[in-house]
């Protein structure tokens, strides 16, 4: 299993673990509740201590989703899939993108529920945020017409998530944006 995906399995099922940052998300989420106020204040001062503020100078020039190095969210109709870029533990220039050290591997994509959405931002490791607390989000772009009111909903919930967290928000909803 991929470390990510591993510790938010974990911090999903054992809300008594204190593996991941947040012993108040993981609990709450194990108990398959929603997070109250306060619990929403401590993922955010924790992602706001953790994370830098976004630069934009390093994000406002991506013109293309499949270049996006930070956290990505598509938004569908029952559920948020969360596209996570994990640093490269290789520091040297040699190889990098190449067969010996693939882009593709570092990627790791879970799908969830809105609602849990900030326990899953806060158990991603600081760096695979290298723009700072900023994230990309789409709607999915294959889904029907009947429900993408739907979609629209829960893409505003998450917006309003993203927010309460103190996340900059970089929308992408220009079709063929999405390459993920």
């Amino acid at each position: 299993m991929k470390p990510f995906v591993a510790l938010l399995a974990v911090s999903l099922s054992l809300p008594l673990l204190n593996g991941c940052r947040s012993s108040a998300s993981a609990a709450s989420l194990g108990m398959g509740s929603t997070l109250n106020r306060q619990q929403m204040e401590e993922i955010r001062v924790e992602l706001d201590r953790e994370i830098p503020p976004p630069t934009k100078n390093r994000y406002l020039t991506i013109q293309d989703l499949s270049n996006w190095e930070n956290p990505a969210i598509t938004v569908q109709e029952n559920m948020v899939s969360l596209h996570v870029l994990m640093a490269d533990a290789n520091p040297s220039e040699y190889g990098k993108g190449t067969m010996i050290r693939p882009v593709a591997a570092r990627k790791q994509e879970l799908t969830i529920r809105v609602a849990d959405l900030p326990a899953a931002l806060n158990a991603i490791p600081r760096d695979a945020w290298p723009y700072g607390r900023v994230i990309a989000i789409e709607e999915a772009h294959d889904a029907p017409l009947a429900v993408r009111p739907t979609i629209r909903r829960n893409m505003e919930k998450a917006m309003q998530t993203l927010n309460d967290l103190g996340i900059v928000i970089n929308e992408w909803n220009t079709p063929g944006s999405s390459s993920r």
